[in-house]
């Protein structure tokens, strides 16, 4: 077979002799192609159409060549040039729908690769070209079927096994979105998207060590790959593996400030103490991802919000990934229930997996009504909320695991507000308010939060209906020693850093007769932890691990502990609460971001302000002398007992009434025609 230039050389050639050689021509403008010499070869097939411009198959191959030189339009021109000549050349009709999408016309890409299909069904790229459109719709149920039509067609297709493991991640099918992807992987081995993709779902199911050998395949193979640095470090914070951190920590860091994408909003709040850094990897993360469907974008399939009259009650919708048995819920369950409903109708709009707990349960009889859109586009449920008239959308997941800010992009209701889920700024424009209280966003810090901020009291939700187990555990069956001082830490490992893990060790070394009760997410966590205290000087045995429990019995454990030693940058939320409810002190160092800032929340409204440090030393200092002078720890705790009834923290008719008041506060400067403002209840 003659090499592409000697073809080029023989078809001019034969072109020279006969100059109006059409098929010469076409031919000599795919060869030239092939050879990435794009603008000669639609020179060729100029020539071609000015001597037969009924040649359909030139005006194709002509829009493939402007296709391949990143020139979208002119290419469908050339597709529609085609297609008016022959309509039902499958080629161009799937061929435009490829570079509708890569100018973001999503919807008629659909009805490009649909058409192409009409007219050739077991068209496998069409399949998965239909597909890929109607994911970036958000239509994932629908792209799923597109996807499994295209391995129907074509089972050794990497490209849709990968975009079916997408789909199915998105819809919640996380174990078959791992299958897809080592399907596509057998296929396709050295394709780094897809072992990125990969470890995101192997870290969801908490496989780390698997996850983390994903991240580094991927990064070896494209060393640029958005977000997979710090997708990485977060699987190695999830095992408490500390190689190399602070090395790595810096570099992300660097690189969010420059504006790159090296990690997740999510990942920053628990790598950095910078409130204007983590504004920007979260601004970052929305124009990359969430920015499309914004009102007036070519795919957001939504209008501007029309103001309309106040019609009664105010309609409030919970949108969350996560009305299950979750920390968000079990914060803010009673909240629902106790809302007025004389002045407010709640509805709930469920996005994530459906999961079958009492939780759950509890949720679908706490709300007026309660949807399940999870198979629902953003815009679809946008377009549900606006039929039903929400007054205020609130956004319960926020930048955090199966968010969807593209629902709030296409505006769900006139104000929105982001509470409880993402705690941080979400750096979105269509986020009207933030839910907070002076102690998380003090004014110093305000400049650093784009939303306007709807002060509270304490920012946070709790259920005063939660209870302990009855049966108290005794310290032998925790496999804690009888005599000893407990500190204790229930907080997710990945909030652990090495710097906290150091200070509590120096913590050890002053108060030997302490130990300190973690929770352990694996074996290979808590494996990492021993090693790192024997590396401090503490004995391995002074760590004491203990697992998941139901809440009722987790509530309890928390009472065969002393002290609550709290994290940073990260802090605990709903298990300092958690600690605090049980009688359990909290011992933090606060930080400047809203993550780093929550524990000092909940002492204030519980009224233990002198359990906020301001310092590493001070934390470390007050943590020694509370386990070696057993009086000062008993006041604090006999202090906490008598608060717990009569502070705001665990007013739960308080916390919702004042709710309410922001509410009504945000609905009325609307219905002036007033922008967002920061507003104090």
């Amino acid at each position: 077979m003659p090499t592409l230039e000697a073809q080029v050389a023989a078809l001019q050639d034969a072109i020279q002799r006969d100059p109006l050689n059409a098929a010469a021509l076409n031919e000599l403008g795919n060869v030239l192609s092939q050879l990435g010499r794009h603008d000669q070869a639609i020179g060729a097939y100029d020539r071609v159409i000015a001597i037969d411009p009924a040649f359909a198959g030139a005006h194709y191959n002509r829009g493939l060549a402007f296709y391949d030189l990143e020139q979208p339009a002119a290419a469908i021109d050339c597709f529609d040039r085609a297609i008016a000549l022959q309509p039902g050349h499958a080629r161009a009709h799937n061929q435009r729908g490829h570079a509708l999408f890569d100018l973001g016309r999503f919807r008629e890409a659909v009805q490009s690769h649909t058409r192409a299909l009409q007219y050739r069904p077991d068209y496998a790229e069409a399949h998965n070209g239909r597909g890929n459109a109607l994911f970036q719709l958000d239509e994932y149920a629908a792209a799923l079927l597109s996807y499994e039509a295209a391995i129907a067609q074509q089972p050794g297709y990497a490209d849709a096994h990968s975009n079916r493991g997408n789909a199915q991640y998105q819809l919640g099918r996380v174990e078959a979105a791992l299958a897809s992807y080592e399907a596509s992987l057998a296929l396709q081995p050295d394709y780094a998207g897809v072992h990125f993709n990969r470890g995101e779902v192997l870290a969801e199911l908490g496989r780390y060590a698997q996850a983390i050998a994903s991240f580094d395949r991927a990064i070896e193979l494209k060393t640029e790959l958005p977000y997979a640095w710090g997708e990485r470090l977060l699987a190695r914070m999830h095992i408490c593996d500390w190689r190399q951190y602070e090395m790595q920590v810096a570099e992300l860091t660097r690189r969010v400030a420059r504006g790159e994408p090296a990690a997740t909003p999510f990942c920053m709040l628990a790598l950095c103490d910078s409130a204007p850094l983590q504004r920007q990897a979260a601004q970052h993360w929305i124009e990359r991802n969430a920015k499309s469907a914004a009102p007036g974008s070519a795919s957001a399939g939504a209008p501007a919000m029309q103001r309309r009259a106040s019609s009664g009650k105010i309609r409030i919708g919970y949108f969350s990934a996560d009305f299950c048995d979750h920390p968000v819920a079990r914060l803010s369950a009673q909240m629902y229930e106790l809302h007025d409903r004389s002045r407010f109708e709640v509805t709930a709009f469920s996005f994530g997996r459906e999961r079958q707990d009492s939780m759950h349960a509890r949720l679908h009889q706490a709300f007026d009504r309660f949807i399940d859109v999870q198979d629902e586009s953003p815009a679809a449920i946008a377009a549900l909320s606006r039929s039903l008239e929400v007054d205020i959308a609130v956004d319960l997941t926020g930048l955090t695991r199966h968010c969807r800010p593209k629902i709030f992009a296409a505006r769900a209701a006139p104000v929105q507000v982001s509470y409880l889920g993402y705690l941080g700024t979400m750096g979105a424009s269509y986020i009207d308010y933030l839910f907070a209280d002076n102690m998380l966003v003090p004014a110093a810090l305000r400049p650093h939060y784009a939303e306007s901020i709807a002060y509270l009291s304490c920012y946070q939700a709790n259920d005063s209906q939660r209870r302990a187990a009855p049966r108290t555990f005794t310290r032998h069956e925790l496999g804690l020693p009888s005599g000893a001082f407990v500190f204790c830490c229930f907080n997710a490992n990945y909030k652990i850093t090495p710097r906290v893990f150091a200070g509590w060790m120096r913590i050890l070394e002053r108060a030997p007769h302490a130990v300190l009760f973690l929770y352990a997410e694996s074996p290979q966590a808590a494996e990492n932890l021993r090693k790192e205290a024997t590396s401090h000087g503490v004995a391995a045995e002074r760590l004491i691990f203990a697992g998941r429990l139901p809440t009722p019995q987790y509530l309890t454990r928390y009472r065969s502990a002393d002290l609550f030693l709290d994290t940073a940058p990260y802090n605990a939320g709903t298990t300092a609460s958690d600690a605090l409810w049980a009688g359990l002190p909290v011992l933090t160092c606060m930080g400047e971001t809203f993550c780093g800032r929550m524990a000092a929340s909940l002492l204030q409204a519980v009224g233990l302000p002198e359990l906020i440090t301001a310092s590493a030393a001070q934390y470390e200092e007050l943590a020694v002398t509370l386990a070696t002078q057993p009086q000062r720890l008993a006041a604090i705790k006999h202090k906490l007992e008598q608060n717990l009834q009569a502070t705001p923290l665990f007013d739960s008719q308080r916390h919702v009434a004042a709710v309410e008041a922001a509410y009504v506060l945000m609905q009325e400067r609307h219905a002036a025609n007033l922008p967002p403002a920061d507003i104090t209840v």
